[in-house]
This record gives C-alpha cells, sequence and structure tokens, in this order.
C-alpha cells in the first residue's frame, strides 16, 4: 500500500444534533439582549410553540426556564469567569457567542448537569447557532471553565472582601456595583444582611395568588390546588402560594377573573391602604397609577364590600385596557379611564382614598426580572424623581382633607422612597409643602415582622419572602 493510502482519512462531517430545550433558551437570551425584552413576556410564547412539537415536555420547559433565568440571574459573575478565559476584552465577543458561553457557564457552575454533557451539549449549540468555527472557540473556553467549580472561580475572579466589599459582593451576587451600593445604603446593618438580600435576589420566587374578596377565597384555590401543591399566604389574608411553581391559569378562578397573580407584599400595599383609618365619608377610591391593574383588582374588591367606587386612571391606553380586563366582573362600581396622573381630569378633594405606585427602577423586583438589574444606570433616577414627585403631589391634591394618600414603589432605593414623600411634604425641588402628615402604616400589616423604626414600611425579600415593596401613608390636613 502507498505512503498516501496509509494516510488516516478524514472523518466525515457530522451535522449538528438541534437540541430544542437550548435552542430555546438561546433564543430567549437573543430577544432580550437585542430587542430589550424581558423573559417573563419572552419564555411563554416560546415555550408555547415548544409544547406543539412532539416530544417536548414539562421536564424540558422546566429546563429551558433554569438555563434562562438561571444565567440571567448570575450574568455578571459568569462574565467575570469567561473574560477570565478568553485573550479578549469581552466587548470584542460577538453577543451570540457570549449568549452561548454564559448558558454553557451555568451548565457547568450552576446546575448538576455532568461536566462532559455540558460542555457537548453547548458545543452542539453553538455548531448551530454560530458554526463550526466559532464552536471551537466555544469548547475551547468552555474546557477551561470546567477546571474548577463556582467558588473556585470565586476566589480567582472576585477581588476580596477586605479590599473593596463593595467589588467583591457585586462579583459573587451578579449585582452590578452601583446597585450593591444603593441596596446596601437602604438595608442598612452589615455584611450578613446585604448578602442575604442579593442571594435572594438570584433565587426563583414562588408564584403568590390573591384570591380577591367577594368574589373568590383562598380556600377556594387550595382546595383547587390540591393537597401539598398550594400553601396559605405568609402575610396577607387573601394569598395562596405555589411552591413548586404550577400553572395558575389551570384554575377557574382565575381563568374567570375572581383571582389573580400578585405578589404578596402588592397585596399588602393595597390591604394597608384600604384599612387606613379614616374620618368621614369612604365612598370614593383612586388609584392614580394602576397598570397592569393587580392592585386596582384588589382594590375594587375591598372598595365594593364597603360600597365604596374605584376610579383606576392609567396613563398608556394599552396598559388602561390591561386594568379593564382586570377589573371585569367587580362586583361594586368602578369605571377605568387613560390618563395622567400629574395633569389629572378629576377636581381636587374628589376622593377619600387615593394610591399612587409610582413608576421606578424595579429594583425591588429583580427576583422576577433579573435582566433589569443590567439595564438600569444610576442616572435612571434622576428621570423618574421628578415624575415620582409630580404624581404623589396631585395624589395628595385629589384626597380631601382627612382622606389618605399610600404611595408606593417597586424599589428599595432611598431616592424613590422616603426621599420623594419627603421633598414633597417640606416643599423642596420648588414645590409648595403639601399640607399632609404620616400615618404609621405598620400596624396595618399585622403579624408581619422586621418593619423597621417606621412610620413607611420597606419589605425585603430576604425577611419578608416579598419583592422590595415601599408604602408610604399620608393623611391631607389642609
Amino acid at each position: 500500500m502507498s505512503e498516501q493510502g496509509r494516510r488516516r482519512s478524514p472523518k466525515p462531517y457530522r451535522r449538528p444534533k438541534k437540541d430544542p430545550v437550548r435552542i430555546l433558551a438561546f433564543e430567549a437570551l437573543r430577544a432580550v439582549d437585542e430587542r430589550d425584552a424581558y423573559a417573563n413576556l419572552v419564555m411563554p410564547p416560546l415555550l408555547k410553540k415548544a409544547r406543539e412539537q412532539e416530544g417536548f415536555d414539562a421536564r424540558d420547559a422546566a429546563l429551558a426556564t433554569e438555563l434562562v433565568y438561571g444565567t440571567l440571574r448570575r450574568q455578571g459573575t459568569y462574565d467575570a469567569i469567561i473574560a477570565a478565559c478568553v485573550d479578549r476584552p469581552l466587548r470584542e465577543v460577538d453577543p451570540p457567542v457570549l449568549d452561548v458561553l454564559a448558558l454553557g457557564a451555568h451548565q457547568l457552575l450552576g446546575t448538576r448537569i455532568p461536566t462532559h454533557a455540558a460542555v457537548s451539549a453547548s458545543v452542539e449549540l453553538a455548531r448551530v447557532v454560530l458554526g463550526d468555527g466559532r464552536a471551537k472557540f466555544v469548547n475551547a473556553v468552555l474546557r477551561r471553565i470546567a477546571q474548577h467549580d463556582l467558588d473556585g472561580w470565586l476566589e480567582r475572579v472576585a477581588p476580596p472582601y477586605d479590599e473593596d466589599p463593595e467589588d467583591h459582593l457585586a462579583v459573587v451576587h451578579s449585582h452590578p456595583r452601583w446597585v450593591v451600593s444603593a441596596l446596601w445604603d437602604a438595608l442598612g446593618g452589615g455584611r450578613a444582611g446585604i448578602e442575604d438580600l442579593l442571594e435572594a435576589d438570584n433565587e426563583r420566587p414562588e408564584v403568590t395568588l390573591v384570591a380577591r374578596p367577594g368574589r373568590s377565597a383562598p380556600g377556594e384555590l387550595l382546595d383547587a390546588l390540591g393537597e401539598d401543591a398550594g400553601l396559605p399566604g405568609r402575610w396577607s389574608p387573601y394569598a395562596v402560594r405555589l411552591p413548586e411553581g404550577g400553572e395558575p391559569g389551570a384554575l377557574n378562578a382565575v381563568r374567570e377573573g375572581r383571582a389573580g397573580v400578585q405578589d404578596e407584599g402588592s397585596q399588602l400595599v393595597a390591604v394597608a391602604l384600604a384599612n387606613a383609618p379614616l374620618d368621614g365619608p369612604d365612598a370614593r377610591w383612586l388609584d392614580g397609577c394602576a397598570g397592569p391593574g393587580g392592585k386596582a383588582a384588589l382594590l375594587g374588591a375591598l372598595a365594593a364590600e364597603r360600597g365604596a367606587s374605584l376610579l383606576a386612571a392609567e396613563k398608556q391606553p394599552h396598559r388602561a385596557r390591561l386594568v379593564q380586563r382586570a377589573l371585569a366582573g367587580n362586583p361594586g362600581p368602578y369605571e377605568v379611564i387613560a390618563a395622567d396622573g400629574t395633569r389629572p381630569p378629576w377636581r381636587p378633594g374628589s376622593f377619600d382614598r387615593v394610591l399612587v405606585d409610582v413608576p421606578c427602577s424595579g429594583l425591588g423586583a429583580l427576583r422576577r426580572r433579573p435582566e433589569a438589574r443590567w439595564r438600569r444606570r444610576p442616572e435612571d433616577l434622576d428621570g423618574f424623581a421628578p415624575l415620582q414627585r409630580g404624581l404623589l403631589t396631585e395624589a395628595l391634591k385629589a384626597v380631601r382633607v382627612g382622606g389618605v394618600v399610600g404611595y408606593a414603589t417597586c424599589s428599595p432605593h432611598l431616592a424613590e422612597t422616603r426621599v420623594v414623600v419627603e421633598d414633597v411634604l417640606k416643599g423642596r425641588g420648588g414645590a409648595q409643602p403639601a399640607h399632609a402628615e404620616w400615618i404609621d402604616a405598620r400596624p396595618l400589616m399585622p403579624g408581619v415582622p422586621a418593619l423597621g423604626d417606621g412610620p413607611d414600611v420597606q419589605l425585603w425579600p430576604h425577611l419578608h419572602g416579598t419583592d422590595a415593596m415601599y408604602l408610604a401613608l399620608l393623611r391631607r390636613t389642609a
């Protein structure tokens, strides 16, 4: 046989295997990156489409969900690790390649998937979505990542806590440094508390339902869920928790609008406003920032029990339609309008109770929208502040003397919470001082621990199992 004949024949080309779970996860990450989409809005249609394919079952859906949310939550940590394994700045690596690498890093460092399976599955994904050339790069980087576990990598890429506490926590717990600093300022205390909070932000939150009073009851939801599938709420009398996830839309009460999905912190805010002590009539309530309608639906049900009416106002017409849908079937009188709460159409002093759940940075809901932490910038707060002050100022004008206003926001950042309220009360920023006084909100959340010194309330994921909702209650005095 000739020398040429003895040479090894090249291996025949093998087409890459298409893994629907990982392709779905990659598509979701690309949508989040390219379109600034939110994973909780992207995933349902992708999963619905995948379920229509033969062989894609509930376990596949659960894995795809874990890959997407786990990768987004730990993106900062994985970026630091990937940066230590490549020979160029991350900004010079194509974003689709980074998405495949991050998915691979999460499988290696954040799941129980065996190392060889995590690497091979990620390389196959790269071959499908990136091509064979860049798949070799992915293979090389993931093999470097696989040399250490997560703790080993954190020792290598995170600066020592004693040298730079905030940067250490930012890398270890995958939050931007400025967010770590802001949360730490709001929380106060030492290292243990902030680490507990940051870790809670990286945990998958429970699904919580609200039984809208007069329309359904927690017992009905618990009976429909069956034994061990649902638990009573921790704090809200209307809450039911689904510790293992579950599909809320399978419940008749949810499909019929008699119950809904709502974080327990949001429920507590609405219930506290509804139960705040009031002198005089209690007939007209206003939700001045009602979209997408969760608090409005609960307030409407509570108002109906007392014979009161609710006006739900939302600036954006498409969100006003969501509010209309949430309130449909409410037993009491209500009206939904598209209106700007900073330039309201109603007359001053028209209402007995007013809620303004103002637009904010959303730093209190990072468990549910993990990608938000990477999109927000400190300068975003400068844009929210005038709107927040304007909405609270107009809310205090809308309520009658002796009436109550609830200022709420899903953020613990001091610049969006107590600072806004104090600015309005003291007339800072060019406005006239508001004639209002604080109401202690803590007694209106009975049984809820660790509510601080008051009179306002800040809820926390690590202390209360809720989003980081803030509530200040004010009574108009003149």
